[in-house]
């Protein structure tokens, strides 16, 4: 018959072989000279303090057992993660955690600042509007607005569904940005396979304009309203058709401009993502959430050298 004392000795030789690891985590925000810090979190110092300050509660933990994880490097970790293209472990390694914990943390935190999307991701009221206007004109462009889209890739079953028309898996996000490269709208949840116009006629944004929920916008009702899309002239004869080109290329130009930015601040939207899907599904709003927070805070727009600095 086994004893307690026989228990014991077969937790002590467990043990013995599955050794219990204690993670040393190196503090990266005291560490790191600022520009270091950019380049391995993708956002300066006092922009992560303002988003931790905004998402600090919902981090923290009730006690501190198991050497739980503290509020900002829960954040770092996430940003970790959105910096290497979702390499769990390579993010875990530089944090110094279990590839187990980086796991549950980007999930967790990539949550809860899509939930701050509200705040920051809105299409502008009537002032805004035609500021954001007069900024379009102002650059040669000539229309206020555009909306575009961007593939990032997913992972996860029923991966034919995220086949796109180039043949690589991804998700198709409709996006509507402004003049400043800040993101007013977005979609993020469709596969690859979603064509683009379908996005459009399902999308909320349509059902606002449908709804006559801008009825002062006439600019903006012009480009996405009653007509929603407009479409360059095929075969320009007259200056006026020329001019409308032209207007069309810039205006399209500022759009693509915005994609690029926010591929490159945070290159898990460029590269091949390797997070479960629901999680892809979350990342691409918290990433436009934390760019339109790094636009608000006037950072600089990074380097494309600064993605391989990492």
């Amino acid at each position: 018959m086994e004893t307690f004392d026989d228990d014991l000795e077969i937790l002590d030789l467990t043990q013995n072989v599955f050794p219990t690891r204690i993670y040393d985590r190196n503090n990266h925000f005291d560490q790191m000279d600022n520009l270091t810090f950019f380049r391995s979190f993708r956002l300066t110092k006092p922009t992560v303090l303002h988003v931790l300050e905004q998402i600090e509660e919902q981090l923290e933990y009730p006690d501190d057992r198991n050497n739980s994880i503290s509020p900002v490097h829960q954040l770092l970790i996430c940003l970790r993660c959105y910096a290497t293209g979702g390499h769990l472990s390579s993010c875990a390694n530089f944090m110094g955690i279990a590839v187990s914990s980086a796991s549950r943390t980007v999930k967790k935190v990539t949550n809860v600042i899509a939930g701050l999307r509200p705040h920051y991701i809105e299409m502008p009221m009537l002032e805004d509007a035609v500021t954001t206007s007069n900024k379009f004109f102002s650059k040669g462009a000539g229309m206020p607005k555009w909306d575009s889209y961007s593939h990032s890739i997913p992972g996860g079953e029923d991966a034919e569904l995220f086949r796109n028309r180039k043949w690589y898996f991804s998700i198709n996000s409709q996006v509507v940005g402004d003049a400043e490269l800040r993101i007013r709208d977005i979609v993020a949840n469709l596969p690859g396979s979603t064509h683009n116009q379908t996005i459009f006629v399902n999308s909320r944004i349509r059902a606002r304009f449908d709804a006559n929920e801008f009825p002062n916008f006439t600019l903006l009702e012009w480009i996405l309203g009653k007509n929603y899309l407009l479409t360059p002239v095929a075969d320009p004869q007259t200056q006026p058709q020329q001019l409308y080109n032209e207007a069309h290329i810039r205006t399209r130009n500022s759009i693509e401009r915005l994609i690029g930015v926010w591929k490159r601040r945070f290159p898990v939207l460029a590269c091949d993502c390797r997070l479960k899907l629901e999680t892809t599904l979350a990342v691409i709003p918290a990433t436009a959430v934390l760019h339109n927070i790094a636009i608000q805070m006037n950072e600089g727009e990074p380097q494309q050298r600064a993605i391989w600095a990492i």
